[in-house]
């Protein structure tokens, strides 16, 4: 082996240890699980809400972890993310939460529970299959809360428009 092809190893090696350090470290839950529903990367963000290690999880079913899951529903939902390749997405105006973690900003939000959209995207192996997905989970609670409070401003506004036009 040249010294130039060491190099491109070790370079290599650097650059998948900072990768894997970013994806740990980043404010998103990410989930990597594959056609069985088998968890196979489970990050810090998913191990700090969930209370899971990333060793707890591994190779275990999603829906042995999290019962309260829809299993056809969520079948459904990342069916064309794995037939298709084509990302699909869950909004918390829709759905709340994926994951009953507890909103661990009690003092400036009143939610009980951390408000989620989750992206599924395709990840596409070396033979063109796609046989595992990347499920990002971003905490929305703060953009919630902030909705639900205009929304509850607004309210109030028109009732006393009422009363005064009245």
């Amino acid at each position: 082996m040249t010294n130039s092809t060491r190099n491109e190893a070790l370079d290599e090696l650097l650059e998948m240890h900072w990768m894997m350090d970013m994806i740990q470290t980043v404010d998103v839950g990410i989930v990597v699980f594959n056609r069985q529903f088998e968890i196979k990367v489970w990050n810090g963000f998913m191990e700090a809400h969930s209370g899971f290690l990333p060793s707890d999880v591994r190779d275990k079913s999603l829906f042995s972890l999290y019962p309260d899951i829809s299993r056809p529903w969520f079948e459904q939902k990342v069916k064309s993310v794995f037939d298709l390749r084509t990302r699909a997405f869950i909004v918390w105006e829709q759905r709340p939460y994926l994951f009953k973690f507890r909103n661990y900003r009690p003092i400036t939000s009143t939610a009980p529970y951390m408000y989620q959209n989750i992206v599924f995207s395709p990840l596409v192996s070396a033979t063109g299959q796609v046989e595992h997905i990347c499920m990002m989970v971003y905490d929305m609670t703060d953009a919630a809360s902030a909705k639900k409070q205009l929304l509850s401003l607004q309210v109030k506004e028109a009732e006393q428009n009422e009363q005064r036009a009245k």
